[in-house]
């Protein structure tokens, strides 16, 4: 049965590549575009075959899995788990719609050789587990938009700044930990976390370390920002890389921080005047609700965190790209005036509404089981924890709600040309709100792969699926049953 397996790991990786280097024989975007879309798509049929194929093997318990690498090198360097799995295809897919969704007003401003270059970037590393080669391979996915912003003639200062901070801490913070043992080591000192901690901070956009962000929005393509950011890499580099060897009191430091950055960037994207900035501390939130997921050591808030990241993923690239549809008919929204574009674009403010309340787990959408786990696991160990995020989980909501509002509302917006969405733009648009909706009528097939990549997170940390023991000053965190007295016995007993 081995000869009838194909590399679909390696081709998925491979073919964007090739696809690059396609792409940058044509100087017209229209060509530019016809070949990026073909690639993109190619590529997504490619990361769902390597998806189906892990869930079959799987199923029947074979071991007879095909890898080219490990035939040509002699070492796994690309494989797959519960984990990663399911994140081929869903990078694949946000790439491909993106792609598809530019029209040709943005053609010349989205560079298709170096979005191809990403994806491909970013599939390898949802394919690897090695930590060197995973490093490696985050160092390389912060070129790309250099190269953009550089090429475009924006200011590359604060990006470079923060990424080159990213980078350093990954290699100090594992070169240390190489040096006490590895990921087979009983402890890490906390020479080797903290950096670690402080490269996922800064990549996921987590205060302080958040100011690159709306800045990265404001001076990159819109489109690029999208890819860049909510395939959320930060919180896979912290899967990989902190997680595993992370002590207790490290994990609820990234939790308390995360928390936070969740609360105060829901409150930022409320005072927005600008529609990329306002997306950006939207995303910042929703990054930071994760990894405060990712901090609980029990499977229902874990499984909550990890439906919510596929779940945020998809919704937040279709909230950007309906944002991005009304900027290439108007430029830069300016949130201070009412628009009324309702009766202009009626499909498309649908889509902008739908795909934004699904961003915040409305019910019936895909992130409405996983949100709900997530709090629930959050307000079953720490309760003031879980108010904290259905605050943030609140003000998120009131942002698209006001937003969608200042767009499409307020007064009667007159043109003498057509603002409808094209076929390209429905397509992506569509694609995602049915995924969304669909995931949310069906979401068993999510909960179950999720819940099993959690027992596997919680194996890799070595502990059970209890609460934590608190130090003094986390008190306030317990829960409430902590206080209670213990219940008497009864007089017949």
């Amino acid at each position: 049965m081995t000869e009838l397996h194909l590399p679909w790991l390696e081709l998925c990786v491979l073919v964007p590549l090739l696809g690059a280097l396609v792409v940058a024989r044509f100087r017209e975007p229209t060509d530019a575009r016809i070949y990026g879309v073909t690639f993109s798509i190619i590529t997504f049929v490619l990361a769902t075959c390597t998806w189906l194929d892990f869930i079959w093997m799987r199923a029947s318990e074979a071991q007879d899995r095909f890898h080219l690498l490990s035939r040509l090198t002699g070492h796994e360097l690309l494989q797959l788990d519960e984990i990663s799995a399911p994140l081929l295809p869903l990078a694949a897919m946000l790439f491909a719609l993106t792609t598809v969704a530019t029209v040709r007003s943005k053609g010349r401003r989205f560079s298709f050789f170096w979005t191809l270059i990403t994806e491909s970037i970013l599939l390898a590393t949802f394919s690897c587990k090695t930590p060197w080669l995973l490093i490696s391979l985050l160092t390389l996915a912060t070129l790309p938009p250099f190269f953009e912003l550089w090429t475009r003639g924006r200011a590359t200062g604060m990006y470079m700044c923060y990424m080159t901070l990213f980078v350093v801490f990954m290699i100090v913070g594992w070169s240390v930990a190489m040096a006490e043992g590895g990921p087979t080591a009983h402890s890490h000192s906390l020479y080797s976390i903290i950096p670690l901690l402080l490269a996922v901070l800064i990549r996921s956009g987590i205060f302080p370390f958040h100011s690159w962000v709306p800045d990265f929005f404001d001076k990159s393509s819109f489109g690029s920002a999208i890819l860049f950011m909510t395939p959320l890499t930060g919180v896979y580099a912290a899967v990989r890389l902190v997680v595993p060897i992370a002590p207790t009191e490290v994990m609820q430091g990234m939790g308390l921080l995360s928390l936070f950055t969740a609360v105060y960037a829901a409150g930022m994207a409320l005072v927005q005047v600008e529609g990329r900035r306002m997306f950006s501390f939207l995303f910042m939130s929703h990054s930071a609700m994760i990894l405060v997921g990712l901090e609980m050591a029990n499977v229902q808030g874990l499984t909550g965190a990890l439906c919510t990241w596929i779940s945020v993923s998809l919704s937040l690239t279709g909230f950007g790209l309906a944002m991005r549809a009304v900027e290439a008919r108007f430029g830069r929204l300016q949130l201070t005036n009412y628009l009324g574009l309702y009766e202009q674009m009626p499909l498309l403010a649908v889509c902008f509404l739908l795909t934004g309340v699904a961003s915040v787990g409305f019910p019936g959408t895909m992130g409405y089981v996983g949100s709900e786990l997530l709090i629930d696991g959050a307000v079953g160990t720490y309760p003031l924890v879980g108010i904290a995020m259905v605050i943030a989980t609140a003000l998120c909501g009131i942002a698209v709600l006001q937003v969608y509002f200042v767009l499409f509302t307020g007064t009667r917006h007159i043109s003498s040309i057509s603002l409808r969405m094209g076929l390209r733009e429905k397509i992506a648009l569509l694609t995602l709100v049915i995924l969304l909706f669909a995931g949310g009528v069906v979401p068993q097939l999510n909960i179950a792969s999720r819940h099993h990549a959690a027992e596997d997170l919680l194996k890799d940390r070595g502990i059970l699926s209890t609460p934590h023991a608190f130090e003094p000053w986390k008190q306030w965190l317990a829960p409430t049953t902590a206080h209670l007295p213990a219940p008497k016995a009864h007089p017949h007993d």
